[in-house]
């Protein structure tokens, strides 16, 4: 088939096989940063809400970790609200919406190469169909020249035609398969996420909230 094709047959074959490989690379490498991403979320379970602060708890938390990266944004939050135009935005607005930017990061990433899942589970079997299509034509042109139409001169072209079609479905669909199984995981994984960032949100607020109401306690101490 490869040796007798001509440069579109050899095009579209390239361009599944390479769509074919893109789309189990993307499937293992997004199953192996969600295994990561699960994993983390249960040390976070066991080693964060352990600690005495937000900034010990991410301390115990590894680089890279989305869940040390959303603790570390809300801590920074906090300690950084100052400046003309913040001071105009409350405390709880402003590390609400750092936490919710650092959320949206983990998810943004975890979407990765989901689009071109999609791209290739949409795209595949009409690229495969194009090329039933075009070796269809070429086998019924070389027939029509040779004059001979015999069964079975036309059933050996046309069965390594339709191969192509064969080919497409068999790309696509594993990227079907992927991408509902990768969003359906990332949705699992996305809830741990929120959740975290929740609760890390309620520390940041009621423990500035303290600080602020203490300050201002020892401040009217000193006034009276």
């Amino acid at each position: 088939m490869w040796e007798e094709g001509d440069f579109v047959s050899k095009g579209t074959l390239i361009i599944l096989s390479l769509m074919s490989m893109g789309s189990w690379y993307i499937l293992i490498t997004k199953l192996i940063d969600q295994a990561k991403i699960m994993k983390q979320s249960k040390e976070t379970q066991a080693k964060f809400w352990k600690a005495s602060s937000i900034a010990a708890g991410s301390a115990q938390l590894k680089e890279g970790s989305p869940f040390r990266f959303i603790a570390e944004t809300g801590t920074k939050a906090t300690a950084h609200h100052d400046g003309a135009l913040l001071e105009q935005i409350d405390l709880s607005t402003w590390v609400t919406m750092s936490i919710q930017r650092a959320v949206e990061k983990v998810q943004s990433r975890l979407q990765d190469g989901l689009s071109f899942l999609a791209t290739v589970g949409s795209t595949a079997p009409f690229i495969g169909l194009f090329g039933t299509v075009w070796g269809i034509y070429n086998a019924l042109t070389a027939i029509g020249m040779s004059g001979n139409a015999s069964i079975d001169k036309v059933a050996g072209p046309v069965g390594e035609a339709l191969i192509m079609t064969a080919f497409g479905l068999f790309v696509a669909v594993p990227a079907v398969l992927g991408y509902n199984w990768l969003v359906r995981r990332n949705k699992s994984a996305m809830e741990d996420v929120r959740s975290f960032s929740a609760d890390v949100h309620s520390v940041l607020i009621s423990g500035a909230m303290s600080t602020s109401e203490a300050g201002r306690a020892a401040g009217a101490k000193k006034i009276g």
